[in-house]
């Protein structure tokens, strides 16, 4: 039985920590830092691979994580990126990466042309600080997504939270 070549696996995930970590298991607090989620409302990419994704699974009642597009990633890059000494991310930092702009950059990253080891290597903080949504929450932060609360995987679903939490 052959895999189905047509659809290509998404190469660039995000996740946000959605509950704090009070009265967490260590090894729970552990993942979390190896994922750098400190604090609530922190966000981050990572790569599509078995071992991310095991680590996801693993704190999935503590953040929501899916898959990236171009345009969620621009805006975060453009708006909540920020490069060593509190400085943000603009054109002229894309430009030093080998890239004509941020809208390319993003793609790059989406793409998984541009590894995120090296991304973060040339001196952009692995974590977005973002706001809380606006309007908050739909469902409770203590279900899982299919269930109808906001923790766990919820596909492409998670560039509507981003765009509210911008």
């Amino acid at each position: 039985m052959k895999k189905n070549d047509s659809k290509q696996q998404p190469k660039c995930l995000i996740a946000i920590l959605i509950r704090g970590q009070s009265a967490v298991r260590q090894d729970i607090k552990d993942t979390l830092k190896c994922l750098r989620l400190n604090k609530k409302h922190h966000a981050s990419f990572y790569a599509n691979e078995p071992q991310t994704n095991g680590m996801l699974n693993k704190t999935k009642d503590f953040l929501t994580w899916g898959e990236a597009k171009p345009e969620t990633v621009k805006l975060i890059l453009a708006k909540r990126a920020e490069v060593t000494k509190g400085k943000k991310l603009n054109a002229e930092f894309a430009k030093q990466l080998g890239y004509a702009s941020i809208d390319e950059l993003a793609e790059a990253l989406v793409e998984g042309n541009l590894p995120l080891d090296k991304f973060w290597d040339s001196g952009v903080k692995p974590v977005f600080r973002l706001h809380p949504p606006i309007g908050g929450f739909k469902g409770t932060i203590r279900h899982s997504y299919v269930s109808g609360g906001e923790l766990g995987y919820r596909g492409e679903a998670i560039n509507d939270l981003v765009l509210q939490m911008i």
